[in-house]
């Protein structure tokens, strides 16, 4: 199609003949070719609900011409398609802090598309902005497109999780290994309290992304520029918020204070660090299970994990933990998203944050990252790995710690010397008691049983 002329408040612009959007749009374009990576799809989809569900209001309100809020309601599913936003949304997710660009992009194409198609003269600012600002519909959408994607992504593959953990906890509770401190040999403990101790820690993640989501059900919208609604009706928040529940399902509230919402974002850094501390238990059990699986021969050898693929180029026959690898990726990744958005959080200049679009994308990211990552571990390592019983029973068997349990019977010095002669043999600490104690063999068997340690 040949190109077109499209005007804005800076003069005229050369637009596509095929683009849905406008001069405002094509200036960011061009002036932000920074990454090749725009806004993330999930985002844009949040920001064209919102733009929706204003339109609606404002028809509901008397403020806009029902024909209009109607044209514009119509446009919303035409642009909410992958292909559209892939090829109408083009702006680079590095750019203006407030991301006032994004937003215009979404203004410009609802009001062509809706231009289009009801022949009704539809403009980006006065009717599809109408009530609203830059400065409170991007962290508004921040807020909205996360939790959407929390309830739809994140907080299923963390169910899962759990659930594969407590079921193959379940599964392995006859089973006792030698416990670990230091990365030396420790107390005995049961397969089934290593993955309760895993399973606790994403319980305790999940926790804690909901307390801090539930912080982010609070919307800056209606606060318009700084936070003191100018041209904004006075209901249009509220009506908004109760319009958004009503499409997504999770309750959301106008900000009785959106000078908070619109200058700081410290909320979205608190889910942030929610998500950081995920990171970190996914890390630990990613690094127990490689550590667990390490050998065959020369590591732990305690379990074998699923062999998904060759693991060498040039070593025949080698398979590596490849999952938990990809998960501490993961991990680290979101560990370093965390960093950059405590960065972004502080960046709140007197009434307006300037690293919106940061925040928002990493938080996205960090989302996407995570659910891959928790359905990936569940499914294709705790589901699936194997105790290598034999191995583990002769270690635990082998392990000079046992002696503890003689504390009580024989002084701290006695079982000491004991535990370093079964260890400087490599016998059993059981045979060695015998011979290093009067206690009946019997007893000792009984005292020694590492099942009664756990």
């Amino acid at each position: 199609m040949k190109d077109r002329q499209e005007s804005d408040s800076m003069g005229t612009v050369t637009v596509p003949g095929s683009a849905w959007y406008g001069a405002q749009t094509e200036r960011a374009r061009q002036n932000f070719a920074i990454s090749g990576r725009p806004m993330d799809p999930s985002y844009i989809r949040t920001l064209l609900l919102i733009k929706k569900v204003a339109a609606q209001v404002n028809g509901a309100l008397g403020e806009l011409d029902t024909s209009v809020a109607d044209a514009i309601s119509g446009a919303y599913t035409q642009c909410v398609t992958d292909a559209a936003i892939a090829a109408h949304f083009p702006i680079d997710r590095y750019q203006t802090g407030s991301a006032t660009s994004t937003n215009m992009n979404a203004n410009e194409v609802l009001a062509y598309v809706a231009r289009q198609n009801s022949g009704l003269k539809v403009h980006p600012n006065d009717h599809v902005n109408m009530g609203q600002s830059s400065n409170d519909v991007t962290p508004t959408t921040l807020h909205v497109s996360c939790l959407i994607e929390l309830q739809r992504h994140l907080l299923p593959a963390l169910d899962h999780l759990i659930v594969v953990l407590e079921e193959k906890a379940a599964s392995l509770a006859h089973i006792t290994k030698t416990g670990r401190t230091h990365l030396m040999d420790a107390l005995p403990v049961r397969f089934d309290q290593i993955l309760h101790a895993w399973c606790g820690q994403i319980d305790h993640a999940r926790r804690q992304i909901l307390f801090t989501a539930g912080e982010m059900q609070e919307l800056a919208i209606g606060g318009t520029a700084v936070g003191t609604g100018v041209n904004c009706h006075k209901d249009f928040a509220r009506l908004v918020a109760e319009g958004l529940h009503t499409e997504t399902g999770i309750e959301f509230r106008a900000s009785p204070h959106p000078f908070e919402l619109i200058g700081a974002q410290d909320r979205a850094v608190a889910l942030s660090g929610a998500f950081n501390t995920l990171s970190v238990a996914l890390m630990k059990i990613a690094n127990d299970l490689r550590w667990m699986n390490s050998g065959p021969n020369a590591g732990l050898g305690e379990i074998t994990l699923e062999a998904l693929q060759p693991g060498s180029s040039i070593m025949p026959g080698k398979v590596n933990p490849v999952v938990p690898e990809a998960v501490a990726m993961v991990a680290a990744q979101t560990m370093g998203l965390h960093t950059s958005n405590t960065i972004a959080g502080q960046s709140g200049n007197f009434e307006l944050n300037v690293m919106l679009p940061l925040l928002a994308n990493n938080l996205l990211e960090a989302q996407t990252l995570l659910s891959g990552a928790c359905s990936a571990l569940a499914d294709k390592a705790i589901a699936t790995f194997v105790v290598n019983e034999e191995r583990v029973t002769d270690q635990l068997g082998r392990n000079p710690i046992l002696v503890t349990a003689l504390n009580k019977e024989i002084g701290y010095l006695k079982a000491a010397e004991i535990a370093k002669k079964a260890y400087k043999e490599n016998r059993p600490v059981l045979d060695v008691a015998a011979e290093e104690t009067d206690i009946p063999r019997d007893r000792l068997q009984d005292l020694l049983d590492p099942r009664h340690m756990t």
